[in-house]
């Protein structure tokens, strides 16, 4: 006979471990607004899970951290695809793991349809990024929502937050509200349970049209970006000249003021990966393809285009 009842009664994690005690074989629907998921066992262990375009193990941890929502277990309906070959145990300690994290995250990100945004800082003022925060700062526009960013770096909004946490504690980044007509933000009965969201790398949801309220979604100003983008120049430079071991080298300096120059006019992010290409080919000049290698290394992520 099918199982059903309500997530926000009985957790996803305790669901799985009352049916996998029985040994049964069959399909767990879950349902939360339009998202849907499955979770499938055969006599008892997980061999399959999918949602919103994700399968496998991380799919379970997307599953197990829902606090709202209703299920309804089908026995004797079988998977025919297995992608999963862990343990119950090892998916469910490691769903608990998440879980927790998520409860340290949510202090900063109040949950994955929030959007960050840059904080104005002075031109001259010094910013150490390591390079996930690099790859995630020259994304940032205002506009994207935290779970659009894990997909735009091909990461998973679980380890998007983690890096988003320390960029917030930090006083570089901002988190605002995303559009409430797209999803439901957390509640106050929620705070103690983690952002809604899946912890992997899922489809993200179509972007807004250009005719969508700019008010749904506000941009960060203009001006900011600039100053974002004029400081990520610098840190290019200072890279450079630390692998160099000099300042004030022309082939270093002519780039830089001109990705400044074409920043103050418009350009975006592409003026900052042509001065890291630029600057490449100067320090291969200067002291030679190995220490142009070891730059290369460390802008890698800033060169990976944008998605």
């Amino acid at each position: 006979m099918s199982f059903q009842g309500s997530i926000s009664e009985l957790p996803v994690p305790d669901i799985i471990q009352l049916v996998s005690v029985s040994g049964k074989t069959g399909m767990f629907l879950l349902l939360r607004g339009s998202e849907r998921g499955s979770i499938y066992l055969r006599n008892g262990r997980i061999v399959h899970a999918e949602v919103d375009g994700v399968s496998g193990e991380e799919a379970v941890y997307a599953l197990a951290i829902w606090s709202t929502g209703d299920f309804q277990f089908t026995p004797g309906k079988e998977s025919e695809t297995v992608t999963i070959d862990k343990t119950n145990t090892s998916l469910l300690m490691e769903a608990a793991r998440r879980l927790d994290e998520w409860k340290v995250l949510a202090r900063k990100i109040p949950g994955v349809d929030h959007i960050p945004v840059l904080k104005p800082r002075d031109l001259g003022e010094p910013v150490t990024l390591s390079p996930p925060e690099w790859n995630l700062v020259i994304r940032i526009d205002g506009r994207k929502t935290v779970e659009e960013l894990a997909r735009a770096t091909s990461s998973n909004s679980f380890d998007t937050a983690k890096v988003l946490y320390g960029l917030v504690t930090s006083d570089l980044v901002d988190m605002r509200a995303g559009n409430p007509a797209a999803r439901t933000a957390p509640s106050a009965a929620d705070a103690s349970v983690p952002p809604r969201e899946s912890s992997a790398p899922r489809p993200m949801p179509a972007p807004p049209a250009a005719a969508a309220s700019s008010a749904a979604r506000p941009a960060a100003p203009l001006g900011d970006e600039k100053k974002i983008l004029m400081i990520l120049c610098t840190r290019v430079k200072q890279e450079a000249e630390g692998a160099i071991g000099e300042a004030n080298l022309p082939g270093i300096d002519r780039p830089y003021k001109q990705a400044l120059a074409e920043i103050d006019r418009g350009r975006g992010v592409e003026a900052v990966r042509d001065l890291i290409r630029q600057t490449e080919k100067a320090i291969a000049s200067i002291r030679g393809p190995a220490i142009m290698k070891a730059f290369q290394e460390k802008m890698s992520l800033v060169m990976q285009p944008k998605v």
